[in-house]
């Protein structure tokens, strides 16, 4: 086809006045150039008709693949490997006049394919990464960094092919080459290879997935991860901002992980505040009689009333005076109250670890610490019942005889003086 081409161009071109060696090299590139012509031609009918008829398939599937290889342009970037394919087969025959310009066609041919194909193969990886997502594997092991790795490896694939194709040197001889300069790669790809290790490492232990709520104060990140990747991890933190972390830290150093706290369903509470030391004292009958008129705290002063005083009655203690004895203290109600309010509060898990004690007594008092988890796991409704649970504690305080201590403010400074200036007296 293409000789009968070649003579018809040929006589064409001498019956206009061409010289019979002017006439046969113009119809010798004309071939070639018909080829290049065919090649777009197809391409074309490749991309409007052929990849809309598989655009309407895939909408009809019920499968997400497909539909993910033709956004992430798998077919349209094969298209273009038609006329390259076309032009490398036939470049002997259409160049054959040209016996000079065949290898550096052929060459270049080579490089546009291999550039093809690196391209069709990292859409290819991006349309397995979105199919993936969709999964509900990706929350559990996320493959972002293998996906890199790839892309990395197709790289450093191509690098090679095209380095041994200008040089006309076998891969193979480009790759022990490469052994010399092993060094200088490990020094190059030093993140890439401790981010791949860590991942490994992240996903085999299931150490942190995305979605995940971790705190590093190391590197500001306290906040929910949004992606792993091969060499970073992005933590949104509660004010928007981004930090990106190395993956190998996830490995090499400790961060804190609030995957299980969601995952148990409750959220630990752990806060005190002070008591004045001053206001401790035992109670009187009448302070009994006060405490058990709070429904809550009726039986608990029964019983307890009942057990010290058959305490004192074995041990013949004289209840005439206070030291003597066992006697219940106004702090002793109070840590006996917070503890049934607790239990009898509908957003604290009463199958969890319930505590309220007394903390090392300081300059600021006594520590009364109430340590407890509710059933809200999510920040705001968490503080909401927290700030709910001390709003009441705070109220109830003063019912037990007792004070919260604080450092005295302007205020109590000025009710101080006022009352020694109504007595007469002068404030030192």
């Amino acid at each position: 086809m293409f000789e009968s081409l070649v003579k018809t161009i040929t006589t064409w071109l001498t019956n206009l006045g061409f010289s019979h060696e002017a006439a046969s090299k113009t119809a010798g590139i004309s071939d070639f150039l018909m080829v290049l012509l065919l090649g777009a031609i197809i391409y074309y009918i490749s991309k409007y008709i052929i990849l809309r008829i598989i655009k309407k398939i895939a909408l009809r599937t019920a499968s997400t693949w497909d539909d993910e290889l033709l956004e992430k342009k798998v077919f349209q970037r094969m298209a273009f490997l038609i006329p390259g394919i076309l032009v490398y087969q036939s470049i002997p025959i259409t160049l054959d006049e040209f016996p000079g310009f065949i290898p550096i066609i052929l060459k270049l041919t080579n490089l546009y394919i291999i550039i093809i194909f690196q391209l069709i193969f990292n859409s290819f990886l991006n349309a397995v990464y979105a199919i993936y997502q969709k999964s509900e594997f990706a929350l559990y092991h996320p493959i972002k960094g293998y996906i890199q790795i790839g892309k990395i490896v197709v790289y450093i694939i191509v690098f090679l092919l095209i380095i041994s194709l200008l040089f006309n040197q076998s891969p193979l001889y480009m790759l022990t080459g490469l052994g010399a300069f092993s060094a200088v790669l490990l020094l190059i790809f030093k993140d890439p290879i401790l981010g791949f290790v860590g991942g490994i490492q992240l996903s085999a232990n299931d150490m942190v997935r995305q979605g995940d709520w971790i705190s590093m104060p190391k590197y500001a990140a306290d906040g929910t991860v949004l992606e792993i990747s091969l060499t970073t991890v992005k933590v949104q933190n509660f004010d928007n901002t981004i930090s990106t972390l190395p993956t190998y830290s996830l490995v090499s150093e400790s961060f804190q992980n609030y995957r299980g706290m969601k995952d148990s369903g409750v959220r630990r509470m752990k806060r005190s505040l002070s008591i004045d030391m001053s206001s401790v004292k035992f109670c009187t009958q009448e302070m009994l009689d006060k405490f058990r008129k709070i429904n809550i705290l009726q039986e608990y002063i029964d019983r307890t009333e009942a057990e010290l005083e058959n305490y004192n009655k074995e041990n013949e203690i004289d209840n005439s005076v206070f030291v003597n004895g066992k006697r219940q203290t106004n702090i002793g109600v109070f840590r006996a109250y917070l503890e049934e309010y607790l239990a009898n509060h509908p957003l604290v898990d009463n199958s969890s670890d319930l505590l309220v004690r007394q903390l090392q007594p300081n300059s600021s008092g006594i520590p009364i610490e109430i340590y407890a988890f509710t059933l809200e796991t999510g920040f705001i409704r968490y503080e909401k019942v927290q700030s709910d649970i001390f709003d009441h504690i705070l109220a109830i305080v003063p019912q037990f005889d007792l004070r919260v201590f604080q450092s005295p403010t302007g205020e109590d400074l000025r009710q101080s003086n006022a009352m020694y200036f109504e007595r007469g007296d002068v404030p030192a």
